[in-house]
């Protein structure tokens, strides 16, 4: 199965395996920039993607089908000059263990993206300072990615690759940079790695393991034991927002989540069906319409 099994026996294998971690598509949306050489644009993409792509981030070695499918849509807000406002849409997924299926891990949208980008300019990241917005956030999100991605097969396996975000937080808060600053909103780059190695949100992370490997991964085994798992694991979710209103993980949790819990529990017992729902519209009223559509299905 997977990385998983990479994670506990990398230096095994690490002679036979050597892909980079991330399969990154990127996408440039410029449509609201008028009178721009449209070009720049096009350069940007291919060297956001190498960048993303051609970096190894970690000391582990993937091979080549299992590195991490991931997005990255940038929409362009306004260019001068060399300057560019824009925000970024980050999605990243893995597949569930015996099917075809593919469970979405992260989608987070970070709307304080402003970076200074010459055409042709050569994307490089020094690890001890920060020289670039630009190349700061991509390697942020590639830390975040990765680590999403280990804590879903290894119980907070990703920790060491969100302490290495955490470092670049900490470097770019030394920077003035917008984005990177405690207080400064509670959904930016600062509030999500906080949230993610504090240690009020470690029942969370466990949670995210079991509800890949002990309840998505196992839907093709035993289906009602596995949804079990996942129910058995909600009310962590409801625990960690009450503590933490709003907090940035759980509700980045559930704009990944929400349309697959609806499946999920689609086919489950009366009584999980309600319990499901009543957890979710208590942790996100917003969504409380689409939850019961959960009550309805048969």
């Amino acid at each position: 199965m997977k990385h998983w099994l990479l994670i506990l026996n990398f230096v095994l294998f690490a002679g036979f395996l050597h892909a980079q971690e991330l399969n990154c598509t990127v996408q440039i949306n410029s449509d609201q920039i008028q009178g721009t050489n449209k070009s720049v644009f096009n350069t940007l993409t291919k060297s956001v993607t190498e960048f993303m792509n051609n970096r190894k981030w970690t000391e582990l070695s993937f091979a080549n089908e299992e590195r991490i499918e991931c997005t990255l849509n940038i929409i362009i807000k306004k260019v001068d000059g060399d300057a560019f406002t824009s925000e970024i849409q980050i999605q990243s997924r893995r597949p569930v263990y015996n099917s075809t299926y593919y469970t979405t891990l992260f989608n987070f949208k970070d709307i304080n993206f402003v970076f200074n980008y010459k055409e042709f300019d050569q994307l490089e990241m020094n690890q001890n300072t920060i020289s670039s917005n630009l190349t700061a956030v991509l390697a942020y999100y590639a830390y975040i990615i990765i680590g999403y991605d280990l804590d879903s097969y290894s119980r907070l396996g990703g920790t060491s690759s969100f302490q290495a975000a955490e470092s670049i937080v900490n470097l770019a808060q030394g920077a003035n940079l917008v984005g990177w600053k405690a207080f400064e909103s509670t959904k930016n780059r600062y509030a999500l790695i906080n949230n993610l190695l504090d240690e009020a949100f470690k029942k969370y992370r466990n949670y995210f393991y079991e509800y890949h490997r002990l309840g998505l991964d196992e839907m093709s085994t035993n289906s009602t034991n596995a949804r079990a798992r996942i129910a058995e694991g909600l009310p962590i979710l409801r625990e960690t927002n009450r503590a933490t209103p709003s907090a940035i993980v759980i509700s980045s949790f559930l704009d990944a989540k929400n349309d697959e819990l609806i499946n999920v529990f689609s086919k489950a017992t009366t009584q999980e069906k309600a319990d499901a729902v009543q957890i979710l519209s208590d942790v996100n009223p917003t969504q409380t319409t689409k939850y019961e559509a959960i009550l309805k299905q048969f």
